[in-house]
């Protein structure tokens, strides 16, 4: 997110983020004529997109991060709806991080041009996504007031109405993604959402949905092979007693009505609350930074080990309530900035804390062994994800909506360019092969008289090659991310003796202070 040029701002004062390109433009009539979601089936939307749609995002999504851990899935209630929220940093991974890992299928709200964009909004509409008009849109003009409020009143019922249905939401109570360290304000629309989502359960004799808090963690967002922890919070109970009839009476007739301000002032102010600490909490990511080279330290004299990355969220955040000296933090903190600026970070400090981390034989080892896949493979992660990768860094590192949108458009490319490319790419190599089958046979030996048979073994051997061809694509995808971790790892290596020297002598005094 980034902060508009034309002085914009909402009635609290405060600067409106600046609007993409996209978010500019809105096409009123096919917003209100965004396919609604179904409640009385398992799936919102459409059964075979949605499922289709859920198996593609998996296959891109378990290739996207070097370590992943979910954890509190225990404390999701199977047999009633719930709204998520969580802070909100990394653009399309955010939500996508909550649907693959909640156990309930989702109705989806959404910034309104994600269901007008080319390829994205064909499969907005086929998960039923209801389009949300935002400040930033209606006070530049995008729609009128009177417009806007029939659009997102129609949508917040709808999601209130999934959400009465059992389903899950996950709805962002910043209203935009951004590049803080900390929750910047939070607005009021997921808890009016969740508290009309309790009325309609009540009128329906429903059970009554709940509340659930989420940390999403990335050491570096907009790394690919970085690491992330979800972190499923306590769920909160909604006031439903307190809701009043009346509320309760238009849900149940299909109007959208305000819950009660104070429920939904008090609600947003425990939701607040409880997800001011799944975040770092901090002011500045120089202090992030601080706080986990205090944090690795302490675990290398104690323990002569490195955190995991759950282990240095949790110990970042004990440290928030557990200051160092004026001393300790000088010192960390220049290391933890030293760090940041050669694109390291704590893990990188050697397990006696008096340095950063030389050759490790066993990690050459293993980085060999992930890299000599990847060599073999080179020709066809070239030819089946080469388009991909260059038309998402081109549009990712270019975009006009912040670093916070750069995993997006890769998350995006990776996932629909494969869905295009790969078929018309496996269709071509099937052509060929049908046409040089006898080439083939004698050049490489193969057995290629299936090719040249009858025409109901030719479409069986062409189906055939086709299927391994796809599958071909997706194993160097596969191997490419396993590969990429070796190449990642050695320029590590190479920028931790550029910067050893820089950081050695404020580390061994920093142990020397920890002890």
């Amino acid at each position: 997110m980034k902060k508009g040029k034309d002085g914009a701002r909402d009635h609290n004062g405060e600067l409106l983020p600046e609007l993409s390109s996209s978010a500019t433009k809105m096409d009123y009539e096919r917003l209100v004529n965004t396919p609604l979601p179904k409640f009385a089936e398992k799936y919102p939307g459409s059964p075979f997109f949605m499922e289709l749609g859920y198996f593609l995002l998996r296959r891109t999504f378990n290739s996207i991060f070097r370590t992943f851990e979910v954890s509190g899935i225990e404390n999701i209630p199977t047999d009633r709806g719930s709204m998520c929220s969580a802070w909100h940093t990394n653009g399309l991974v955010d939500p996508i991080s909550i649907f693959l890992t909640h156990p309930k299928m989702f109705v989806v709200g959404g910034r309104h041009d994600l269901v007008t964009r080319p390829i994205l909004g064909f499969w907005a509409r086929k998960f039923a996504v209801q389009p949300v008009v935002r400040k930033a849109e209606l006070l530049r003009g995008g729609c009128t007031e009177e417009e806007a409020t029939r659009l997102n009143g129609r949508s917040l019922l709808n999601l209130a109405t999934g959400i009465s249905h059992g389903f899950a939401c996950a709805l962002f109570p910043e209203g935009t993604s951004h590049s803080e360290s900390h929750l910047i304000r939070v607005k009021t629309g997921p808890f009016r959402t969740v508290l009309a989502a309790a009325a309609h359960a009540k009128a329906i004799d429903a059970n009554i949905p709940v509340l659930i808090p989420i940390g999403l963690h990335f050491r570096t967002r907009h790394f690919f092979r970085t690491d992330c922890w979800v972190e499923y919070g306590e769920p909160i109970e909604l006031p439903h007693e307190e809701i009043p009839d009346d509320l309760i009476q238009s849900v149940k007739q299909g109007d959208w009505a305000e819950p009660p301000a104070d429920l939904v002032l008090n609600l947003r102010d425990l939701v607040e609350e409880k997800l001011a600490p799944m975040t770092p909490d901090r002011d500045t990511f120089s202090e992030v930074y601080r706080d986990g080279v205090i944090a690795h330290m302490q675990s290398r004299i104690k323990e002569g080990r490195t955190l995991s990355w759950r282990e240095e969220v949790l110990e970042v955040r004990r440290l928030k309530d557990e200051p160092a000296s004026d001393e300790v933090k000088e010192i960390a903190t220049r290391v933890g900035d030293t760090l940041d600026s050669a694109i390291l970070d704590a893990t990188d400090i050697n397990s006696k804390g008096d340095g950063l981390r030389g050759v490790s034989p066993s990690g050459v080892l293993t980085n060999f062994a992930k890299f000599i896949p990847m060599l073999i493979l080179l020709p066809t992660i070239i030819i089946g994800m080469g388009p991909q990768i260059l038309a998402g860094r081109l549009l990712g590192d270019r975009t006009d909506e912040g670093l916070d949108a750069r995993t997006s458009y890769h998350f995006l490319f990776g996932m629909f360019g494969s869905l295009l490319w790969w078929p018309i790419i496996a269709t071509i190599f099937t052509i060929m092969a049908l046409i040089f089958n006898s080439e083939l046979e004698v050049e490489l030996g193969i057995n290629a008289s299936l090719l040249s048979g009858s025409i109901i073994e030719q479409v069986l051997a062409a189906a055939i090659l086709w299927v391994f061809f796809i599958f071909l694509f997706w194993l160097s995808g596969v191997f490419f991310a396993k590969g990429w971790d070796s190449i990642s790892d050695s320029k590590k290596l190479l920028r931790r003796l550029k910067t050893n020297s820089k950081v050695k002598a404020d580390l061994v005094k920093l142990r020397e202070l920890l002890n």
